[in-house]
């Protein structure tokens, strides 16, 4: 994941927001100390979040309806609270919540900024 991320043009995708599941200690230190190689200024303004996670490995079905409500909830104010443009996750526990929220979004058809694109004849163009 980190290294796809290095390859992107970090100016177009700024501030980036990191999120983990609480229960995962080393994905937000491995997202840190690659934003300090980026950019040692940290002048973008990225955060770096946690997140329930729906369901912990040898969690029964049974008790991860109610874990799996409640990372619904928690992944709605953080999907409200940054307003992503682009979504890059790994991992069930943590990306199904902010996937099915943006998707809820989506079908919703509600508009983080003000521009609207379209895809017209294979070519991206901005409609105001």
């Amino acid at each position: 994941m980190l290294n796809l991320l290095s390859v992107m043009q970090k100016d177009w995708y700024a501030p980036r927001y990191y999120i983990a599941a609480a229960t995962d200690n080393m994905s937000l230190q491995k997202a840190c100390v690659f934003e300090d190689i980026l950019d040692e200024k940290r002048a973008d303004g990225n955060q770096f979040m946690q997140i329930y996670r729906s369901r912990e490995v040898g969690q029964s079905y049974i008790t991860s309806v109610g874990t799996t409500l409640l990372a619904l909830g928690h992944a709605l104010w953080l999907m409200v609270k940054i307003r992503p443009h682009v979504i890059l996750c790994n991992g069930p526990g943590t990306c199904i919540p902010i996937c099915a929220i943006a998707f809820i979004f989506k079908l919703w058809q509600m508009e983080w900024n003000e521009h609207k694109w379209a895809d017209t004849s294979n070519h991206w163009t901005e409609r105001m």
